[in-house]
This record gives structure tokens, sequence and C-alpha cells, in this order.
């Protein structure tokens, strides 16, 4: 506990800090601005009254200072104007002078980026100086948009790793809990199969040891299936309609008659590289999602079919349906609609699918009220 209070007051004084420093650089960075504003307002200042002194020039003035003056601004750009024409223009591109549109245009974002300089060269008659930002002040200005942009790039990637981070701590805590799980499950599953082999020497009803002996084999599979998380499952080319179909018998037989089940599938055998397994979880999450989905009631179907290089299995319900923006959502984990569950089955079903047997999953179509129909697509692999 005095661990996490320390590690979340360790983040607190680096964000302020973070924030701190960042908070300087802005500060700085617009104080330079200002210092930088206000310099080129004095060398506009310069500029004007040399542009004052050339114009009240005589014969005997020395105007090499103001010349000087006039060749030192390489970097402003100056529009002079008089009675509201351009006479004369500085720093800026011959296209954009010759241009009268362009001119008037290029005149007006200067009266907007700074307040003009009047030149009264003589008593009543008046010039207006407008200039425009530096190169380098321009820069300036934009810099701190730049950094920020740069602070909010590096926080996202450090947000990302420390989520990915976080996702693979939490992945390795459920698989290690799972198989914690399965090996669990193993000791009393030893008992129950002692305890069903002295009911036979008991001469039980066989159709009750039996129907005993079906769920035991269920809790291995259960078992083998909590085994395997978190490690890469064994693939073998098996026909995709027997190992649905078992599933799909095992499950037909355990829920109520309430249920109308249908299967449909090509006669002949169709080979895919799975894991019995796991492929078997996968039919299991769709039928009981779907006849959560239907409360119970209602007609639910699996069908196979091929499609070129591919098979495809859907199953179909008559429950209360997903609306469209929940599609993708669906698949999200934590994701249900239900006042009961983690939501867990279907990211569970769409990550086997994906990414042991490199298949896809999605609803495939759904009308609210009337049902969903899932699909799953695998490639098919060369009959052996």
């Amino acid at each position: 506990m005095q661990f996490s209070e320390t590690r979340n007051t360790s983040r607190w004084i680096i964000v302020f800090a973070s924030f701190l420093i960042i908070s300087l650089i802005l500060w700085n960075t617009y104080t330079f601005f200002q210092i930088f504003k206000n310099e080129e307002r004095l060398k506009m200042n310069l500029w004007a009254n040399a542009q004052k002194t050339l114009i009240n020039a005589g014969e005997n003035t020395d105007v090499e200072l103001p010349l000087q003056i006039f060749s030192n601004n390489t970097s402003i750009p100056i529009v002079l104007t008089e009675n509201d024409s351009i006479i004369n223009t500085v720093n800026i591109d011959e296209e954009i002078v010759k241009n009268k549109r362009r001119a008037r245009a290029f005149l007006v974002n200067l009266k907007n980026e700074n307040e003009p300089i009047v030149i009264e060269y003589v008593p009543g008659k008046f010039q207006k100086l407008y200039y425009g930002n530096s190169a380098l002040l321009n820069k300036l200005k934009y810099y701190p948009v730049a950094l920020l942009l740069i602070i909010v790039l590096f926080a996202g990637l450090v947000y990302n790793f420390y989520r990915s981070t976080k996702m693979a701590i939490q992945n390795k805590l459920w698989a290690g809990m799972a198989k914690e799980t399965a090996h669990q499950i193993g000791t009393p599953l030893s008992s129950l199969i002692g305890w069903v082999e002295l009911l036979k020497s008991e001469n039980v009803d066989e159709s009750i040891t039996v129907e005993i002996e079906r769920d035991i084999e269920r809790l291995k599979t259960i078992t083998d299936r909590f085994s395997k998380i978190g490690s890469e499952p064994k693939l073998e080319s098996k026909d995709i309609i027997e190992e649905t179909l078992q599933s799909y018998d095992y499950l037909q037989s355990r829920f109520s008659k309430q249920v109308e089940f249908s299967f449909k599938a090509p006669k002949s055998p169709i080979m895919v590289l799975l894991n019995p397994t796991l492929h078997g979880w996968t039919i299991e999450n769709l039928v009981k999602n779907a006849i959560d989905a239907m409360k119970g009631r209602g007609k639910l179907a699996v069908s196979i079919e091929e499609d070129g290089g591919s098979v495809k299995i859907k199953v179909s319900d008559t429950g209360y349906g997903i609306p469209k923006k929940q599609f993708k959502t669906v698949f999200e984990p934590g994701f249900t609609t239900k006042k009961r569950g983690w939501g867990l089955g279907p990211s569970l079903t769409k990550r086997i699918v994906e990414e042991y047997h490199k298949g896809t999953i999605k609803v495939l179509n759904s009308e609210i009220g009337k049902g969903t129909t899932m699909q799953v697509s695998f490639k098919k692999s060369k009959l052996v």
C-alpha cells in the first residue's frame, strides 16, 4: 500500500514538474517574441525617420545614413503608402507587387499585424509605413505551437507505451489465473472419474453414468481450454463440419426445448487448420450469446458453407438484435448488454478466431427486434 502511494506521489510530482517546465518555456518564448517585436518596431521608426530625411533632403544634406538604414533592412516586409496608394515596397515578392489585387491583399495582412507608422514629412502631408513580422519573428511566433504538438505527441507515445505495458501485465495475470484454474479443476475431476467407475461397479443405471461421463469429458475440455490460454495452440487439419457439429450436439442436448435448433452444412468434409478445443469454445460462445439474446426462447440456426477458398460459419438467432453502431464495439473487452457478466465472451472469441486461427469474425447483419447473424470465416486447408 505504501509503495503504491509513493508511486502515485512520484507520478504527480513528475506531471507537475513537466507542466512547470512547459509553462516556463512558453513564457520565455513569449518574452523573447515581445522583445524582438519591440526591436523591429524601433527599426521601423528609424526607417520612417530616414524616409522623412530623404524626402526633405536638400543639395547639401548628407543622405549616407538614411541610405545605410534602408540597406540594412533585409528581412522586414514594408509597404509605404500615401493617400491610400502604394508608393513603395521593400522585401516583398515582385510577383505580388505587380499584381494590384494581391498587393492590396498583402497590405491588408500587414495592417492586421502591426500598427502603421505615420510619417509627416511636411506639415499636413503624410505617408504611412506598414510593416510585417520578419521571418525570424514568425518562426518564434509558431514555436510554442510546434512545441505543444511535440509535447502532445510525446505524451501520446508515453500513454500508449504505459497502456500497452499495463495490458501486457494484465494478459499475463489472466493467463496465469486461467492456467491455475485448470490445475485446480484437475484434482476434483480425477475424483469424479473415480466415482463414476464406482457407480458402474454398483450396477447403477447405465444412462445415468453415460451422462455423467459426458459432463466429465466436457469438464476435461474446459480444463484444456483454460490451460491453452497464453500459449500458442497446436493447429491440425480437421473437418470443420464434424468439429462444429460436436459442440452443436452437446449444446443442443443441454438447453431448453424452447430453443429451436437447426444445423445446415455440406455433406462432404471441409478441412481447416484449427485447434479442436478452441474451435469448440468459439462455437459455444456464439451459441450461448445467441440464446442469451433470445432470453432462452426462439430459433437458433447454425450453417456452414463454402465460398471459394474459404469456409463460413453463420450463427443466427431471433433475439433483440444489435444496433449498427455497436457492430464493432461488441467485440471489445468488457462490452455487454446483459445485467450480469463481464463481456469477455465476444472478445475472447475474436482472439481465438483472428489471432490463433487467422480467420475473421463479424456481425454479418442484425435488426432490432428481429435477430442477429454472426459470421466466422476460415481459409480451407488441403484434404489429408
